[in-house]
């Protein structure tokens, strides 16, 4: 057996608009965690374990890692982090109120044609260093 990394040194954070409904937050958290996990690249870094339980049955593909679920006040917050996570060159997804209308062909339209400053935010999830991440994501508080 291969010796895991230490369990504090990454962290997925995930970041939700508190002004977004619960059942779209959801959604979107779904749409970007797959995101960040199937388009990184990191599935390796990401650390993830299959568990095996008493019966012989595989509970496949859980990460090793934190993952925390921070509550931003408005799109702009996590806007900021966004940019933040661009600067530093973090993997993310994001998720924005341009991404919930019809097909994905009618939802990449609308966000090709809506400027950057105007979209709002519903999340933004995230992975890396803990305390690379925890810089910049520590004035957020849990998601309850």
């Amino acid at each position: 057996m291969t010796a895991l990394p230490d369990e504090n040194s990454r962290r997925f954070v995930a970041i939700l608009n508190k002004k977004i409904q619960v059942g779209r937050l959801m959604n979107a958290l779904g749409h970007i965690t797959a995101g960040l996990a199937g388009g990184s690249n990191n599935a390796s870094k990401m650390c993830f374990l299959q568990y095996k339980d008493r019966d012989g049955n595989i509970h496949p593909n859980i990460s090793h890692f934190p993952f925390i679920v921070l509550r931003a006040d408005n799109s702009n917050k996590i806007r900021t982090v966004r940019q933040e996570c661009i600067k530093r060159n973090i993997p993310f997804a994001d998720f924005t109120n341009t991404m919930t209308i019809g097909t994905s062909q009618e939802q990449r339209d609308a966000t090709e044609n809506t400027p950057e400053a105007e979209l709002e935010y519903y999340a933004i999830v995230l992975f890396g260093s803990t305390t690379e991440i925890k810089e910049f994501t520590k004035k957020f508080s849990l998601y309850r």
